[in-house]
C-alpha cells in the first residue's frame, strides 16, 4: 500500500502536465487552421 503514496501524486503531476500542455498549444494557435495543411497539399504552386 506504501507504492500509492508515491504512484498517485505521479500520476496527478502527469495529468496537470497533460493538461498544461494542451491549454498551452490552444493558447499558441495550434488548432485554428485544421483544414489549411490538408489543402495546401493539393494546390499547386509550382512557377515554371
Amino acid at each position: 500500500m506504501s507504492y500509492l503514496v508515491f504512484l498517485i501524486p505521479i500520476a496527478i503531476l502527469l495529468g496537470l502536465a497533460g493538461l498544461g500542455a494542451f491549454m498551452w498549444s490552444l493558447r499558441s494557435g495550434q488548432y485554428d487552421d485544421l483544414d489549411g495543411a490538408a489543402e495546401r497539399i493539393l494546390m499547386d504552386d509550382d512557377k515554371e
